[in-house]
């Protein structure tokens, strides 16, 4: 019965460890400036169909974080 219950507590421990890593390595894959690159790019497009002065205010804003931390620079929107 002891070694049931170490076998079972190995495989909890396996699992919880696997989980984190997945989820670590997910974290840095959706910050990474590729993704937020792609997700830019294509905000972008949404907005020239749209023209919506809010959703350009996030837009500029997220663009301006991408610009500092990453490269390709983007170039700002004008919302006007």
């Amino acid at each position: 019965m002891t070694l049931q219950k170490i076998k079972t507590i190995r495989k909890l421990i396996l699992l919880s460890t696997g989980i984190f890593v997945v989820i670590l390595l997910l974290g840095f894959v959706l910050s990474s400036c590729g993704i937020q690159h792609i997700i830019i790019i294509n905000d972008l497009k949404s907005y020239e169909s749209s023209f919506d002065p809010e959703f350009c205010d996030g837009l500029v804003e997220r663009i301006n974080l991408f610009n500092v931390e990453c490269e390709p620079k983007v170039e700002i929107v004008d919302c006007g």
